[in-house]
């Protein structure tokens, strides 16, 4: 029950005893009038002390026809309470007060049998074990719920770890195909770029060759470290490869094999999140510039303007055509993604000269 409702019953159980006692009392009678006020104050303590509270309801049962409030005391003993015994001592005794006339010298033992029939016992025992029957149902429902409950988590939980068991499978096969077959690639690639480094007698093929190799172990050792990430498994926390910065825009740029230009004025102490968006944005914005631009130059612009990041990356026109390469085009989308997280923008579209431009605007008010 709420901790809203629960004050608001137990008021209205006070009243109904109340009630019941201006029904069957008279004012005069100051013995019973003081039994079933104690009887009525006592429903107050019922949640809390179960027991007292039936003990204090009890008089007014033996000395007048006021029952509710000892009735409505051991309901909630009973719906509390897994002692059998005790409960069946409290009936009992309840059956016993409300049975017997008050005072007991006032009946003679004939009169006695003629007032209190078998009908009479019987409507008695009946009346003092409905709220224990009633409270042992009410508990047992209650604690059907909370095992219900259980189960339940029980098997969210049963179901959580079937995931990521299935999670763990599909990882370990991602990364034997990674270490089997990408890897084995990239290995031969790096073979033949060192073997065209070292064996051409052209210059600039040397050059392509060196570059290729660097590229090719670079990529080896990010993919060493991919496959022991998914080979973890969540087993373990797995330490992550160092994010990039800004401090590695100009390797990055270096190695990038296309002549660029880089301008910027940012402003210091720039959260690592939006440093490393902006890394992704010129690594993505120059990775096209190489596919689909052979040949171009490109400007990289960075500044900080107005409380905005501005990162602009636009290449010229090819000079040669483009040769057809794979892609899932999930690039930009990755990169508009990154920057909705951080509050910003990313737009991107064709020049005027003929080449494209890449933008990303971070609003700093956003950085933590």
């Amino acid at each position: 029950m709420s901790t809203r409702r629960a004050p608001l019953l137990d008021a209205a159980l006070v009243g109904a005893a109340l009630l019941d006692l201006w029904v069957h009392i008279d004012g005069e009678d100051r013995l019973r009038l003081a039994c079933g006020l104690l009887a009525a104050l006592a429903l107050t303590l019922r949640r809390h002390r179960p027991l007292p509270a039936f003990a204090l309801t009890l008089p007014t049962a033996l000395v007048s026809d006021v029952v509710l409030a000892t009735m409505a005391a051991l309901y909630t003993l009973s719906s509390l309470s897994r002692h059998r015994g005790l409960l069946a001592c409290c009936a009992l005794a309840f059956a016993v007060s409300d049975f017997m006339p008050w005072p007991w010298t006032d009946l003679e033992v004939d009169e006695l049998h003629k007032t209190y029939s078998l009908l009479h016992l019987t409507y008695t025992l009946a009346t003092a074990a409905a709220p224990v029957f009633l409270g042992q149902l009410v508990q047992a429902r209650r604690e059907l719920s909370l095992r219900l409950a259980e189960v339940s988590r029980a098997r969210e939980h049963e179901q959580l770890l079937t995931a990521q068991a299935v999670l763990a499978k599909e990882r370990a096969q991602l990364a034997r195909e990674m270490h089997d077959v990408v890897s084995h690639q990239v290995s031969l690639i790096a073979v033949q770029a060192g073997a065209l480094q070292v064996g051409s007698p052209d210059a600039e093929a040397r050059a392509a060759g060196a570059t290729i190799r660097r590229l090719s172990v670079q990529t080896l050792e990010e993919l060493r470290h991919m496959v022991g990430v998914l080979r973890a498994s969540g087993s373990r926390a797995t330490e992550l490869t160092p994010q990039p910065s800004l401090a590695d825009l100009h390797q990055l740029i270096g190695a990038s094999g296309i002549e660029a230009e880089l301008e910027t004025d940012l402003p210091e102490k720039l959260p690592p999140a939006f440093q490393r968006a902006v890394y992704r944005t010129v690594q993505e914005a120059l990775t096209n510039v190489r596919k689909h631009a052979p040949g171009a130059t490109a400007t990289i612009c960075i500044h900080h303007r107005d409380g905005t990041l501005e990162t602009t990356v636009t290449n010229t026109a090819p000079t040669r055509p483009a040769l057809a390469l794979p892609g899932a085009h999930h690039g930009l989308a990755g990169l508009r993604q990154r920057a909705a997280l951080l509050g910003g923008t990313v737009t991107s579209g064709p020049t005027a000269d003929g080449g494209f431009g890449l933008r990303l605007e971070l609003p700093l008010s956003a950085a933590p």
